[in-house]
């Protein structure tokens, strides 16, 4: 299993990361011209070798430029992103021609800021008028973020606790302490340490890249360390200003340890419209929910009813109990922490004979994987062929079975 740790001591901000994840061996070139589907104009992506208090890494910078573009709806500059809504930046990101995960995470991350924003200033999510996040700056940080983790193709990301830092800052909406109130609302159930340093370490976006991309936050990750990779920061501070990412291979096998532990949030709804709980469904999937369920009960005054469950890993229950008490007619919920055993699993893609079908494959015991192809996938393709979706299943299968033929022979 494929392990990306962030080790973020002295936090983390959007272009420390993407400076981490590049010098951990994520192509420049291949992201920027990744970037480029963005149709955003007036910057560009600069790398540079920086040393930081005896830690030499990478530092990403994004300069500006006077690069003309007069097509209708082109951002261009740095200022005009400023009082740009959430709705003008996902419409931006929809349009592009990035890979529908690079602009879900990219969509989900932007969201997270959103809503935090919307919640400390009153405001309704998808009017929330972004002003440094809504900067190019912000943009290519945050797109770059999904890009690069499309790139590196990781099964499992994990993190430390995030250090915060302490002091105050100055922003469009004056001076506040650190953590400013949108940093401190994204991380809502995730742990953090603070006052490593008198300054902001870790920012809106950061946190936001952290809240909606990593699996688990712990400080004992048990991995094999392949590739470390340092983005470095601008703050002089008396511990290195840096961003350390871990490339690591976890034993295959099973996950048994208390970092694989999950969460469960359940509320019984007995007087709402059940065409409405798909929608409920939805936002707690986006929400980064591992699995939600529906299941049928008999209340008191035998009045029929739905348990609504979502399982969730430890630093998601918080948003998943909001959503439960915003969305449904539940008057509480219930949460319990769970312990979980997991099968070594990832996901390949196989060139059937109707065409690429993405597999996810489960180790069961010494030479036993088991296979099952995306849904989706097989959709898509007989959909395309006009073929039976079950025509598209047997092809995958004749793939699995002459692997296996393959792999004996040889």
């Amino acid at each position: 299993m494929k392990i990306l740790y962030y080790d973020c001591f002295a936090g983390i901000s959007g272009d420390m990361n993407l400076g981490a994840l590049v010098d951990v061996g994520v192509d420049f070139d291949r992201l920027v011209e990744s970037l480029k589907k963005l149709d955003l104009y007036g910057y560009e992506l600069r790398r540079s070798c920086r040393e930081m208090r005896g830690v030499t890494g990478t530092k990403i910078d994004v300069i500006h430029n006077d690069e003309p573009d007069r097509r209708k709806g082109a951002y261009q500059h740095k200022g005009d992103f400023h009082g740009r809504s959430f709705t003008d930046i996902k419409a931006l990101i929809q349009a592009s021609r990035l890979s529908d995960g690079v602009k879900k995470t990219s969509i989900d991350i932007f969201s997270r800021i959103a809503r935090a924003e919307g919640k400390i200033h009153g405001a309704d999510v998808e009017e929330v008028h972004f002003h440094e996040v809504g900067a190019v700056d912000s943009i290519i940080d945050i797109v770059g973020a999904a890009v690069c983790l499309e790139i590196l193709e990781v099964d499992r990301v994990m993190s430390s606790p995030v250090e915060l830092g302490g002091g105050f800052v100055t922003c469009a909406h004056g001076t506040l302490p650190v953590p400013a109130p949108a940093t401190l609302e994204i991380l809502r159930g995730i742990p953090v340490t603070k006052g490593r340093a008198p300054f902001e370490l870790t920012t809106p976006t950061g946190a936001a890249v952290l809240a909606s991309t990593v699996d688990c936050f712990t400080s004992e990750a048990a991995f094999r360390p392949l590739k470390i990779g340092y983005g470095v920061g601008t703050r002089d501070i008396e511990i290195p200003n840096v961003l350390r990412v871990i490339l690591g291979e976890a034993e295959p096998g099973r996950l048994t340890d208390g970092d694989n532990d999950i969460c469960l949030v359940e509320c019984n709804i007995d007087d709402m419209s059940p065409e409405m709980l798909e929608h409920v469904m939805d936002r707690l999937f986006d929400a980064g929910a591992i699995d939600v369920y529906l299941t049928p009960v008999i209340m008191k005054k035998s009045r029929p009813a739905v348990v609504l469950s979502a399982v969730c890993e430890p630093s998601r229950q918080a948003e998943a109990e909001e959503i439960s008490l915003q969305e449904t007619a539940t008057l509480g919920v219930r949460k319990q922490r769970l312990g979980r055993t997991t099968l070594d699993r990832d996901l390949v893609t196989v060139q059937t004979d109707l065409g690429e079908v993405r597999v996810k494959r489960a180790l069961r015991g010494p030479g036993r994987i088991t296979w099952k192809p995306e849904y989706e996938d097989c959709r898509r393709i007989a959909l395309e062929r006009g073929v039976p979706l079950k025509e598209v299943y047997d092809a995958v299968e004749r793939t699995r079975v002459a692997s296996k033929e393959e792999a004996h022979e040889g």
